[in-house]
């Protein structure tokens, strides 16, 4: 919105600091902060009013748990409500990647909301059922990965980027949409399944996003496509105010998140900050990188995986529990040490997925 000030300007006013992306990424990532510190403390206080109990805990997983029951959910909502008003406040409106990524992390945000209302409504952890939970996803995703293809230049549509081989491109044709589908839905349920621990999916949440909003404002500017030989997709660069508003909004929820919480981030959360995630990898056509950015969400997802698949075929476990973070706490380690030490994980990978866009 504020964007549109620039047509005030004569070229070396203020008004023209509103041209440059990075001037607008600053401001928004100022006020999401602002906003989830000044609207924090009356939501968990509106949050617990309204449920009562809080989140359901579940009784088959670590003892410690036990301890954070009447603990409210639905942090989530501060979140993408800090995301929602900054990103409109600092976007230009005319850009479509914009619009794709905040469709997809409100929808599939609806989703998380519906399934932590009926958590806490009926005070058990099943919540909607998980195969229409999935439906859902995939309805969201499909209009996503069109949308993104038809955003795409004609000469990157339907391709697939490698990382680090310089100007290769593979063309998936019919089969790109479904693996764009496959990365938004993989990755909202990735941090969906990460989300066990205070603190532990938000950081590097905040984290992968940083990194892909470097990415994108990289291949959204054509001077640097050119330097770094990636493919240039124009627009992009307008993600960079959204991935800013989100590390914003997200270190204003960290200040109730952190151990002890006060509030839990919930699946409203979890489900939509991951879909967002996917949904700029898909974008800025570095849906591989998203695959190392956020590799412990994948590590986590891999557990769940092997550890069913696994239990399935012999009866016995790879995990003393999945998802990953779990086995450790049955492994004595205490929270905050696997929570930082996770983060730490993160960070590094997030280094090695920015590394990928010089080394070719």
């Amino acid at each position: 919105m504020l964007y549109w000030l620039t047509a005030l300007s004569d070229g070396g006013d203020f008004f023209n600091l509103f041209r440059y992306i990075t001037f607008r990424a600053g401001g928004a990532f100022l006020t999401a902060l602002i906003f989830g510190f000044v609207f924090g403390k009356p939501l968990i206080d509106v949050l617990r009013r309204k449920q009562g109990k809080g989140q359901p805990i579940r009784d088959d997983g670590p003892q410690t748990h036990l301890a954070k029951a009447g603990t409210p959910t639905m942090g989530g909502l501060l979140i993408v409500g800090a995301l929602l008003f900054s990103t409109l406040l600092w976007a230009r409106w005319d850009n479509p990647f914009v619009w794709l990524v905040l469709f997809v992390t409100l929808s599939f945000g609806l989703i998380g909301f519906a399934d932590d209302y009926a958590k806490v409504s009926k005070q058990n952890t099943k919540g909607v059922p998980g195969k229409l939970r999935l439906a859902l996803g995939f309805a969201i995703a499909i209009i996503a990965a069109l949308w993104a293809s038809y955003s795409h230049p004609v000469e990157l549509q339907n391709q697939l980027a490698l990382p680090i081989f310089k100007d290769t491109l593979v063309n998936l044709g019919y089969l790109y949409v479904p693996f764009c589908i496959c990365v938004i839905v993989g990755a909202a349920n990735a941090v969906n399944l990460t989300d066990g621990l205070d603190g532990l999916a938000i950081m590097p949440v905040m984290i992968a996003a940083g990194a892909l909003g470097i990415i994108a404002y990289a291949v959204g500017r054509v001077d640097f496509t050119e330097y770094l030989d990636v493919h240039y997709v124009p627009g992009t660069g307008e993600i960079l105010i959204f991935t800013a508003a989100l590390f914003g909004g997200g270190l204003g929820f960290l200040w109730y998140n952190a151990p002890p919480a006060a509030v839990f981030m919930g699946d409203t959360g979890s489900l939509a900050l991951g879909g967002a995630l996917g949904a700029i990898a898909v974008s800025t056509k570095h849906e591989l990188v998203l695959a190392v950015v956020g590799g412990l969400f994948v590590v986590e997802a891999l557990s769940v995986i092997i550890q069913v698949l696994y239990f399935k075929r012999t009866g016995k476990r790879v995990f003393l529990m999945a998802p990953i973070h779990h086995h450790y706490e049955k492994k004595g380690w205490a929270e905050p040490t696997i929570v930082i030490r996770f983060w730490i994980i993160s960070l590094i990978l997030a280094m090695i997925g920015l590394a990928t866009l010089k080394v070719r």
